[in-house]
């Protein structure tokens, strides 16, 4: 697996081409730090809990795209001084949802929470089909 970091503007924290962590800790690790150094680098002012819901939801969006998205593909951070811009591509083409996964005897799963979670604490979230297949989810929020 391949970063796909794209650039929206100038001020795109870029990520150097590396393999993705495969396991969801080291993943969710890998893009909080991005997200943190993000804001460190541009020393903005961020509100402690402004910074915990980013870096909630972007362990949210990578523990889903790795779950349920057959794979992190690429993920692009992008901090200025109005937001924090985490955007995560899988491999899936299915849509996220918020219903409770459930088993192969219609039992229910634990889980299913992520989504909500990201779509409550983000001021706007997008979700892109990518032209190869599978999909980005950007998801932006406020730092203050």
């Amino acid at each position: 697996m391949r970063d796909e970091t794209r650039t929206s503007s100038p001020a795109v924290l870029r990520e150097p081409r590396r393999r993705l962590p495969c396991r969801p800790a080291d993943a969710r690790r890998t893009l909080r730090h991005a997200v943190s150094e993000g804001c460190r680098s541009r020393a903005l002012a961020c509100a402690p809990e402004a910074m915990e819901d980013a870096l909630l939801v972007t362990s949210e969006l990578a523990t889903n795209a790795i779950l349920h998205g057959g794979g992190i593909t690429g993920f692009d951070v992008d901090v200025d001084s109005r937001g924090v811009w985490v955007s995560v591509s899988d491999r899936s083409d299915e849509m996220p949802t918020a219903l409770a996964p459930r088993d192969e005897h219609g039992r229910s799963r634990p889980g299913g929470h992520g989504w909500p979670i990201v779509c409550r604490l983000a001021r706007d979230v997008k979700v892109t089909e990518l032209p190869c297949g599978g999909k980005r989810i950007t998801a932006v929020l406020a730092l203050i």
